[in-house]
């Protein structure tokens, strides 16, 4: 059995409701509107029903709500219409969908703390997803901090996903990304920084329950083992007006083992054998998750399924190995049974 451990899709009631609020929305919402097998159910499981031994656990896509909500008030309102419709739909297309990731904006008025708490102890969601930046603010900010430790207390994964448009410029003295370069290159390098903030900030010392599962296979993050290693072996170095040497010393282990043994990854990269054969070696096993970021390629969600696919079988893994990452890995991370 092969359970995707990250697909996206919208709720019926939020996708009209985003409609109302954001029909507009640029970049990403332009490509979020013209993709059917987001939001239309048959599509998606006609998507599904292609592959045999397959199924997908679902998340929120874009754009994040605390980007499109008015208030922190609309932002609790928003995430809740897309839990709810996460659960009813799982609760009724199980065989399609095992599982589903609840939506948290660290900008509601708690940090998302009494949503992520309800979502996953009352409406059964596997863990909860938040993006690499809120609404431009990092993700290790003081006033993030709640949500970290109650996901450290309730012990449920965090996917992370990037966030990242047009309006972020290349260059200083340009206005925006030319060239569509804020999703190509942007989104792994936010990902690449979001996993560190979290690393240089202790959040991950001060928090040892954490579980994270980077999109993407962590973006950039695996060809840059070198100067994650011996690079930042040497923190301080290159600074002159912070003490980063005694940050490194403070830290409780090397900073490359925080990306190696802290973090998951899954196996989205928009169809590249050369980025999974990275991945699965900068990666152990045991923290490695299939998932093919559906409905998100170019032929909206068929290539994706059959393309990862075809890449892991092409690898000839072992099967303690495939299965590792096809479902148990998923499964053991969750603390859910989630094939039948």
């Amino acid at each position: 059995m092969r359970i995707d451990a990250y697909t996206h899709f919208f709720p019926k009631k939020f996708f009209d409701t985003m409609l109302e609020v954001a029909g507009q929305y640029k970049d990403m919402g332009k490509r979020v509107r013209a993709i059917p097998a987001l939001h239309d159910l048959d599509a998606r499981k006609k998507i599904i029903d292609t592959h045999k031994d397959y199924a997908q656990v679902i998340a929120y896509p874009q754009p994040p709500i605390e980007n499109i909500a008015k208030s922190p008030q609309q932002i609790d309102e928003f995430i809740r219409i897309i839990n709810d419709g996460f659960a009813e739909l799982c609760a009724k297309e199980r065989d399609h969908f095992p599982g589903w990731i609840a939506q948290i904006s660290l900008d509601a008025p708690d940090a998302g703390v009494a949503e992520a708490e309800r979502a996953i102890n009352e409406l059964g969601a596997l863990g909860v997803q938040i993006y690499t930046n809120v609404a431009g603010k990092p993700i290790d900010r003081p006033q993030y901090l709640p949500f970290w430790k109650k996901m450290n207390e309730l012990g449920k994964p965090v996917w992370l996903h990037p966030a990242r448009g047009a309006n972020t410029p290349d260059y200083f003295d340009e206005k925006k990304s030319l060239y569509e370069i804020w999703w190509t290159f942007g989104w792994s390098y936010e990902t690449a920084t979001a996993m560190a903030r979290l690393v240089f900030s202790k959040i991950m010392d001060n928090h040892p329950n954490l579980k994270i599962i980077t999109h993407h296979f962590a973006g950039i993050v695996p060809m840059l083992e070198g100067r994650i290693g011996p690079g930042w072996d040497v923190l301080g170095s290159r600074t002159s007006d912070e003490d980063y040497v005694a940050l490194r010393k403070s830290l409780k282990k090397r900073p490359l083992d925080y990306f190696k043994q802290d973090f998951y990854a899954d196996t989205a990269v928009f169809g590249a054998t050369p980025a999974t054969k990275s991945g699965l070696e900068f990666f152990p096993v045991d923290k490695i998750v299939f998932a093919s970021d559906c409905p998100f390629d170019p032929e909206n969600g068929a290539m994706y399924p059959r393309e990862t696919l075809r890449i892991l079988e092409e690898l000839k893994l072992d099967k303690e190995t495939s299965d590792k990452i096809f479902y148990k890995n998923l499964e053991r991370v969750t603390g859910k049974k989630l094939v039948k």
